[in-house]
């Protein structure tokens, strides 16, 4: 009857939540609607979703979270608050029971952005909460053998940052992270169209461009949309047609930037560790993963072969509501949980 066990992907795009034995309940944008008069919430997930972009001067369509971390704790707490009765339900709180919550955190963050993630899960109705890692709960949800002396490579392009982690013996050996994703990405396709086209597109437009006909690598069989946005010189509407390798183009230097923090993590990797990396691979997780020819452009990259999870979207989330089962042998390699 009660939820007893939680795990939370928050995301600076979307938020993902795993309940134990019903697998993953939710997933919905990372996304506040605030009445601007009063900072009242109007909307929140998909229901703000849909405003983005769309409202009037006196609403305002916010993200909490920026880069994997807590912008607004107030805002945030609420949206955790509003995703945590909708899948425990009113009676889990009228009869004071308070389920269990693991939040995933991106590695690299300061203790005070840790706090700030405890204290609103815990504010929004958690009774225990620990942090995992991103990545640790990645590879966790990956169903890589972490336990074991072997070197597992996991590769999260998420919305707000893209981690990269070498994990052993239910430990991260090597870890690093930069604050260029899914989001950038967006940015880079808007930024290029503005450039090339003097078109103005919205950021809503860029994510399903970015989503319909992007690419890592160039490909032989393009694809091609219709894009809609103002003109920046007449300021009328106009559309344009935009093919697939336009976008690969657009999108090099933040992909490059994700290339980077994985090159930097294989060479501090030890080599044993290395060896097997070479040998398995490395796994690719998140939103980013996604993205046509993303494993191929970091095989290519890095000279390591690259596989996609199999629901990359929400390895996170799982992992971090597995770890929430193991916590007595996952606490000897990892104190924090």
């Amino acid at each position: 009857m009660f939820v007893r066990h939680v795990g939370i992907d928050l995301g600076t795009v979307n938020v993902l939540v795993y309940v134990h034995g019903r697998g993953i309940v939710l997933q919905e944008p990372s996304l506040v609607a605030l009445a601007l008069a009063d900072a009242r919430i109007v909307a929140l997930g998909e229901e703000a979703r849909v405003l983005l972009g769309r409202t009037p001067e006196s609403i305002d369509v916010i993200r909490p979270m920026r880069d994997g971390v807590i912008a607004d704790y107030m805002i945030t707490e609420a949206m955790l608050r509003y995703f945590i009765s909708k899948i425990c339900g009113r009676l889990q709180f009228i009869f004071g029971y308070k389920p269990d919550i693991a939040v995933s955190v991106p590695v690299g963050v300061t203790s005070v952005e840790e706090r700030a993630v405890h204290d609103a899960a815990i504010a929004a109705g958690g009774r225990n909460v620990h942090l995992v890692p991103e990545p640790f709960a990645a590879a966790i949800g990956a169903g890589l053998p972490i336990h074991t002396p072997t070197g597992n490579m996991i590769v999260d392009v998420g919305g707000g940052a893209s981690e990269a982690a070498v994990i052993s013996m239910n430990g991260m050996v090597v870890s690093s992270a930069v604050r260029v994703a899914g989001l950038k990405i967006d940015e880079a396709i808007a930024n290029h169209i503005r450039k090339k086209f003097n078109l103005m597109i919205g950021e809503q437009t860029a994510e399903d461009i970015k989503i319909q006909i992007g690419s890592a690598l160039r490909i032989e069989n393009e694809l091609a949309l219709q894009v809609r946005g103002r003109d920046q010189v007449a300021g009328l509407p106009r559309t344009i047609r935009i093919a697939t390798n336009e976008i690969v183009e657009a999108i090099a230097e933040p992909l490059q930037s994700i290339a980077g923090v994985v090159k930097a993590v294989l060479e501090k990797t030890p080599p044993e560790l290395a060896s097997d990396i070479i040998d398995r691979g490395m796994v690719l997780v998140g939103g980013g993963a996604l993205l046509r020819n993303m494993d191929r452009f970091l095989t290519k990259e890095t000279g390591v072969p690259c596989f996609a999870a199999e629901n990359p979207m929400a390895c996170v989330a799982v992992g971090a509501g597995r770890a929430l089962e193991h916590l007595d042998v996952l606490r000897r390699s990892m104190p924090q949980l």
